[in-house]
This record gives C-alpha cells, sequence and structure tokens, in this order.
C-alpha cells in the first residue's frame, strides 16, 4: 500500500467516525430523535412535513456516508453525498437560526471538500506515469 492510500485512509478516518458515530448512536432511538428534532425546528419556516421524513432519513444517511468514507466505497459520491447532506442541515440550522450548529455543519463541508480534493489528487495519474 503506497503512502498515498495510507494518508488518504487516516484523513478521511476522522469524519468517517464522525457520521458513523451520529447516525450510530441515533439509530437505536430514532422515535425519540424524531420528535426531539421537531420540537427543535418547530419555529422553522419549513413544513413538518418535511422534517418528519428528514429527521428519520438523517441518522440512516449519517450511518450510511460514514461507512462509505470509510471503506472508500465510491468515495467521490460519498463525499458528494456528505456535502450534500451538510447543505441541507446548513439550511435547516439557518432557519430556526441555530447559529452554533451551522459552525460545525460548515466545518463538515470545509473537511469534506478537503477531502475530495485529496482524493481527485491520488486518483489522478502522475505525468511520470503517463511517460512525461
Amino acid at each position: 500500500m503506497d503512502k498515498n492510500k495510507i494518508s488518504f485512509f487516516f484523513l478521511r478516518l476522522p469524519i468517517a467516525v464522525s457520521l458513523l458515530g451520529h447516525g450510530m448512536v441515533r439509530l437505536p432511538k430514532l422515535a425519540a430523535f424524531s420528535a426531539w428534532m421537531l420540537d427543535t425546528m418547530e419555529k422553522s419556516f419549513l413544513p413538518q412535513g418535511l422534517i418528519l421524513p428528514f429527521s428519520f432519513a438523517l441518522p440512516i444517511l449519517e450511518f450510511i456516508i460514514g461507512i462509505a468514507l470509510l471503506f472508500r466505497a465510491g468515495i467521490q459520491y460519498s463525499i458528494y453525498a456528505g456535502l450534500l447532506l451538510m447543505t441541507v442541515l446548513i439550511f435547516g440550522s439557518c432557519s430556526i437560526e441555530n447559529w452554533a450548529a451551522i459552525e460545525a455543519q460548515l466545518l463538515h463541508a470545509i473537511y469534506l471538500f478537503g477531502l475530495l480534493l485529496y482524493a481527485q489528487h491520488i486518483d489522478r495519474p502522475s505525468p511520470a506515469k503517463m511517460g512525461y
């Protein structure tokens, strides 16, 4: 295994564990998490009809994206999914003016973006391998 792949594993590890952990702790108490999210989003302009299904889907999405990042399954699509999820979470947090949550979500998004750049870098053949 080359150094870039080892580095990429350790770069993916923290964000994968963060997302996996978020999903893993919420899955066993999915109904309670959903109730909490509905209560938290009560003052949002977003309709409850959107929040309710999202509150059940969020832990599942976090868990799946975390696993995918950990095991490098469809890595670019996993990163895109993570960025899309962070965007949706940021939008929801804006709707209730939860600025502290937005900071954490932006940090996750920036980390995922850096991971995407690194993934594109290590998947691109080097000029030496291309015969230049």
